[in-house]
């Protein structure tokens, strides 16, 4: 609140023992005083310029330490005493292949493209979240080169936080789940299966089968016992 001077914040895992190679920093909306920089061998680099106005945007880099991340918000002269608040939401990371480079071809095709069976049987085990429902709406945020994809009637098997929300009267849960805008996504009929990642709050596509495919395909790994962990079929 009404930053002032520097302030030098590290960053450190709730676990001693985790290993962590990249930083990722969401500023707060109200983001405003300041700007934050990274330090590397005694060196400050800047990371988030107060003045760029991309609140929404999250910004990644790598730790040269894998215990923990040094970073310095250092606050912006002013000519008023207005309030400004500096705030922002970090989460540290093994890599950063949940938020894709939009500019790498290659990394995006990846992203995109549809999971194999092994790919899938894998997501419904280690997934953030997994849930079944089907596709209410579609939308596009440009700016952020963003689609959200809005999922409703929904059964959630499991989430990691609370990305996804249980109406008081239906007792079905819905949600949103961003996906990068070059995969395309479309408004589709039929029962879905979504699993993904969740980070900062926000839901992001993984696999996505059709539910009536997903069964297929299980049932198959569990006649061979090559299914990787137990799933509720209904």
């Amino acid at each position: 609140m009404y930053p002032t001077q520097a302030l030098r914040v590290i960053l450190e895992p709730n676990l001693s023992s985790a290993r962590h190679t990249t930083v990722c920093i969401k500023p707060f909306r109200s983001f405003s005083g300041a700007n934050i920089y990274v330090e590397r061998a005694g060196e400050l680099d800047l990371l988030v310029n107060e003045q760029a106005g991309l609140r929404e945007r999250v910004y990644c880099f790598r730790a040269d330490n894998t215990q923990h991340a040094a970073v310095f918000l250092q606050a912006s002269p002013q000519q008023d005493i207005s309030r400004r608040t500096v705030g922002f939401q970090y989460e540290l990371l093994s890599n950063h292949s949940w938020k894709p480079d939009f500019h790498r071809v290659a990394e995006m095709e990846a992203v995109c493209r549809p999971c194999n069976n092994t790919e899938l049987l894998m997501a419904i085990c280690s997934s953030d979240f997994v849930v079944r429902g089907f596709i209410r709406a579609v939308s596009h945020e440009l700016d952020q080169q963003v689609s959200q994809v809005e999922v409703g009637g929904a059964r959630l098997y499991r989430q990691k936080n609370t990305a996804f929300q249980q109406d008081q009267g239906s007792g079905r849960w819905g949600g949103r789940i961003r996906t990068p805008l070059r995969c395309r996504v479309k408004l589709g009929e039929g029962d879905f299966l979504f699993t993904g990642t969740e980070h900062f709050g926000e839901a992001w596509l993984g696999c996505a089968p059709r539910y009536k495919d997903f069964v297929s395909v299980y049932r198959t790994a569990r006649e061979t016992r090559a299914n990787p962990c137990e799933f509720p079929l209904d």
